[in-house]
């Protein structure tokens, strides 16, 4: 009878007397029979308002079937039976819970997502025993500072409800291992969330986070972060240190860089598609041993770096609908299952190649490699070593691909080596963006009779020469990020030769 007396301790008005007559309606009292023996309860999707009082009491009330049976057979003593500890009532219309839920403290499991919950009561803190709670797809906007008082718990869901903030003290749940804020309307990440020591798994997506603190890196157990649909302009370095992580989303968001990820060696999945990254380079890639997914479609790349062969475990790689005309042919050494391509202005593959599939362009990229012939890789490498170091042409572009690339160096000059890495090679496409060139380079006249698609965008041009009209074959003429002046003189003066 011990199970009485504990009851009559929490409420000293109930004494001996029969379960609520009102309950049978939305309760059936099988199920509360069946709950009894099993410690679990599922009242999902019976459209109730509130929780019927013989729930909250089925540990406390001396069940109906009592009265009606004095002799019970060894399955039917109801009061050597188990306490509670599943609650399912989810899928129903409950507005609020009541403090009755303090008479349930054997719960270890209540799910209580899709209701129209505003808020919980504070005597959830008496729930001690809890290891998992589901109050996603409510309206709560806030959370009860008492619910850091659940120290048992390893799986809290708070997705799509209308939370702004979270209470203090909220890393005192440090045996959290899974932890899903999404779709919520939190603009900052608690740096208090480094001592969630456990934590496995963490959804912030579909936020309004415009940053992530670098205490974030403390959770040295983490293994999935997600962080899409937010407003993220950059990421921590020290993101880049945490060891356990594989999976990270950072999609939909404002980036423009990524970090390198030196520690990450265990990451298999990173998807930054529909972000503003202009560049890919060997440092992003060159720690990434494990990597399977790599997801960086929709944003502003240019080109793909050689250093992408180092993804030896890669499976799929999505590039669509960046701005790349070509890609190496080292890429097609790479096993993968899937190249994602749509979208990109290529040059140097024909559409009927692409619209093949995967594994046609894996066999065309192998093919020029073949055609390129070792003794070609050789002059390559032999002319590459001659050139000064700060230069650092890429002849392999110049040869296979036909491109005079020298961007992103910031230089206010093309050095002269540049041009004479060209020697007798044909060469069409000439990109001298982001840099410091104050006027264009009077050697490009050089090249006036071949090239097409000249890039001379985001410089410091302050005047265009007309030489630029030289250029027989040009198609393609990118000053993307220059003054409004030198755009006026555009279209006064060159405009019209370039149409003829």
């Amino acid at each position: 009878m011990s199970r009485l007396r504990r009851g009559a301790e929490q409420d000293t008005r109930i004494g001996f007397r029969s379960e609520r007559r009102d309950c049978s309606a939305s309760v059936p009292q099988g199920l509360l029979k069946a709950a009894r023996k099993s410690g679990q309860l599922n009242l999902s999707g019976r459209n109730l308002s509130e929780v019927p009082q013989c729930v909250w009491r089925i540990n406390v009330d001396i069940p109906e079937e009592a009265n009606q049976n004095l002799s019970f057979s060894a399955t039917e003593r109801w009061w050597e039976q188990t306490d509670l500890t599943k609650l399912i009532i989810s899928n129903n219309k409950l507005q609020s819970l009541t403090d009755d839920l303090r008479l349930l403290p054997a719960l270890t499991v209540l799910d209580i997502h899709d209701n129209q919950l505003t808020s919980l009561p504070s005597a959830i803190r008496e729930l001690e025993n809890l290891q998992k709670l589901n109050v996603s797809h409510n309206k709560l906007k806030q959370l009860p500072e008492e619910i850091t008082n659940l120290r048992n718990l390893k799986g809290l869901y708070l997705q799509h409800n209308e939370l702004t903030c979270l209470p203090e003290g909220f890393e005192q749940l440090f045996n959290l291992e899974d932890l899903d804020l999404s779709n919520n309307h939190l603009t900052t990440v608690p740096v208090s969330f480094s001592s969630l020591f456990s934590l496995v798994r963490l959804n912030l997506s579909s936020n309004q986070l415009k940053n992530l603190p670098a205490e974030i890196s403390g959770m040295k157990r983490l293994k999935h972060l997600d962080c899409n649909s937010n407003l993220l302009e950059t990421i921590p370095p020290e993101l880049a240190g945490m060891e356990s992580l594989e999976l990270l989303y950072l999609q939909r968001n404002k980036l423009r860089f990524l970090p390198a990820f030196p520690s990450c060696k265990l990451l298999k999945e990173l998807h930054v598609g529909e972000n503003q990254i202009e560049m890919l380079g060997a440092e992003h890639l060159k720690h990434l041993n494990a990597i399977l997914v790599l997801d960086l479609r929709d944003n502003k790349l240019k080109s793909v770096p050689d250093e992408i062969t180092l993804l030896q475990s890669l499976e799929r790689l999505d590039l669509s609908n960046n701005d790349i005309s070509s890609l190496p042919y080292s890429l097609g050494k790479l096993h993968l299952k899937l190249l994602a391509l749509e979208g990109n202005p290529m040059r140097t593959i024909r559409r009927e190649i692409i619209n093949k599939g995967t594994q046609e362009v894996l066999k065309y990229l192998r093919s020029k490699i073949k055609d390129d012939g070792p003794s070609q890789s050789d002059s390559v490498i032999e002319t590459a070593m001659t050139l000064p170091s700060e230069s650092r042409v890429n002849v392999h572009a110049i040869i296979t691909l036909k491109i005079l690339d020298y961007s992103d160096k910031q230089t206010t000059l093309i050095p002269d080596e540049v041009f004479d890495a060209v020697k007798s090679n044909i060469i069409t496409s000439i990109n001298f963006s982001k840099n410091q060139l104050s006027e264009i380079p009077k050697r490009i006249l050089e090249l006036k009779d071949m090239a097409s698609d000249v890039n001379l965008s985001f410089n410091k041009l302050s005047f265009i020469s007309l030489e630029l009209c030289m250029f027989q074959k040009l198609t393609f003429l990118d000053l993307s990020g220059l003054c409004a002046c030198v755009y006026a003189f555009i279209c006064n003066h060159i405009w019209k030769f370039l149409v003829k």
